[in-house]
């Protein structure tokens, strides 16, 4: 019951209780989320959101390292390289329509990430009405590694997060533990890995029909993060109001011999500069718009940006260098913003 519209590598069921469970099974790509998977999502999400025998969906994944490690880059660097605009747009634009599904979606959605859930990966769990993080997650936005930048409607969400972090994220592809996505404000729920299979059994049996009241009896306080102790420096460089003054306060940060966050901020200044000039570019100005945007704003905004990027060489080389050849030692064409001093 409940299978129409699944992919090879996304399999649906609808339980006993009314539980629509969806498996993720693309292991071999760490469940990157290709054109098919996306449709497939999508189509099994519809059925059930019309289907009154189906009460809540719960999205879980077959791979033990991995939710969704992210869209399929490798596959939109080959079409913007042959200039196939036409499938560069097909793909955006069915991603980002399953965002928005997953966002609007009128029953509960919970994603269990145990593993990577990088890119696309968040898109289709921080947009639900639950995600469970356990020790082992990653979660991350690393796209101005490689010459793009953080999309899946992630220009709406980051920039709401408490304080700046949304802009650190964004901007410097920072990877988060389990706990740090909670302090972020990324998950809702902290579950230990140990206990997740219970909390599945739970979440689609009987009780999956209250989703709410089995993840408040399995969640567990978060322990504390790396990002603990550096929020107020987080805060103090990315609130600036552009590109140049964040470098200029990181710089200022880590001039300063007394600081605390001195190292912090020498390794985050490592960061940017490693980063797509243009990227970074890029997902400031689309931040800054997304700040005062919807969803649906964004994510056109977004869809724009991205069929354009996907014909940009920083895209094609960055890509190259983290998953072509591997090298992760990429030659942007574009440049660096001069930096500010204060």
């Amino acid at each position: 019951m409940g299978t129409a519209g699944a992919s090879a590598s996304v399999r649906g069921e609808v339980t006993a209780a009314g539980v629509g469970v969806v498996e993720l099974d693309r292991p071999g790509a760490l469940n990157a989320l290709d054109l098919d998977m996306a449709r497939g999502l999508g189509g099994l999400l519809r059925g059930w959101r019309e289907d009154p025998a189906v009460r809540a969906v719960v999205v879980r994944s077959t791979s033990p390292k991995a939710f969704c490690a992210g869209g399929d880059i490798l596959a939109m660097r080959a079409a913007g390289m042959r200039g196939d605009d036409a499938a560069v747009r097909a793909y955006f634009s069915t991603e980002y329509a399953l965002n928005a599904l997953i966002a609007q979606y009128p029953k509960p959605y919970t994603a269990l990430v145990d593993g990577y859930a990088m890119g696309g990966g968040l898109g289709i769990s921080v947009h639900g009405s639950a995600l469970v993080a356990t020790e082992r997650a990653v979660l991350a936005m690393p796209e101005t590694a490689i010459g793009f930048f953080p999309d899946i409607g992630a220009t709406h969400f980051l920039p709401r997060l408490p304080g700046a972090v949304g802009w650190y994220i964004g901007l410097t592809g920072v990877r988060l533990s389990g706990a740090a996505a909670v302090e972020s404000g990324l998950a809702t729920h902290y579950v230990p890995a140990a206990d997740l299979p219970a909390l599945e059994e739970a979440l689609t049996g009987a009780g999956g029909v209250r989703p709410d009241a089995v993840l408040e009896r399995f969640a567990v306080a978060a322990p504390p993060s790396e990002l603990a102790g550096h929020r107020a420096a987080i805060e103090r460089c990315f609130s600036a109001p552009d590109l140049a003054r964040v470098r200029g306060r990181l710089v200022a940060e880590a001039a300063d011999v007394d600081a605390p966050d001195r190292a912090w901020a020498e390794d985050t200044l490592a960061v940017l500069d490693a980063a797509s000039p243009m990227s970074l570019d890029i997902t400031f100005d689309l931040l800054r718009a997304g700040a005062d945007a919807s969803l649906a704003e964004c994510l056109a905004n977004e869809l724009e940006s991205a069929c354009r990027t996907a014909r940009e060489p920083d895209f094609h080389e960055g890509v190259r260098a983290a998953l072509v050849d591997k090298d992760r030692t990429p030659v942007w064409t574009s440049r660096h913003t001069p930096r500010a001093t204060m």
